[in-house]
């Protein structure tokens, strides 16, 4: 890590590190609640916000693509599958055209429920980033997304990819 990378106030790599493992912290503890309040182990809860990820990107989640996702046996993605399903978080559903498929969906109230949950953490997101100007979040979003990418490589034992600072959000 470097000692700093923007002048003498700017947070060095470490400040930034440890604000990011608090956001981490405090974005588990949220979703542990979120779990207690609905029944659900955390493993449930990342399967939920990934299914609901697809489903909000218009992509079709299926099984095997939510085992990889999360890292999961075939086995274990399917309790984990049975366990939404009997709580009513998802439906399987089979495409028309090809009946081999299996298609996870989020039924409506589910999402309504979800969204109740959220709901204030958005609010509070939202007010708190009420100050902030475009070129601020541009900067803002560019920072979760090569830290995201960064946390990914590191967790697979690969190298994070180089970002040039002109790089710009997609």
């Amino acid at each position: 890590m470097t000692s700093d990378t923007g002048g003498d106030d700017a947070p060095t790599d470490l400040d930034l590190t440890r604000l990011l493992q608090t956001l981490t912290v405090e974005s588990d503890r949220y979703a542990e609640r979120f779990g207690a309040v609905h029944g659900l182990h955390r493993t449930d809860v990342n399967a939920l916000l990934v299914v609901m990820d697809a489903a909000r990107r218009g992509e079709p989640m299926s099984p095997g693509a939510l085992a990889r996702e999360l890292g999961l046996s075939p086995s274990a993605t399917t309790a984990l599958i049975d366990r939404l399903e009997t709580l009513g978080h998802v439906e399987r559903s089979r495409p028309a055209g090809d009946r081999r498929r299996v298609a996870l969906n989020v039924p409506e109230a589910a999402v309504e429920a979800n969204r109740h949950l959220f709901t204030p953490l958005a609010i509070a997101f939202a007010q708190s980033w009420a100050g902030f100007t475009a070129e601020e979040r541009m900067v803002v979003a560019r920072f979760l997304e090569v830290s995201t990418e960064a946390m990914k490589a590191a967790g697979s034992g690969r190298e994070a990819p180089p970002h040039d600072g002109a790089q710009r959000r997609r």
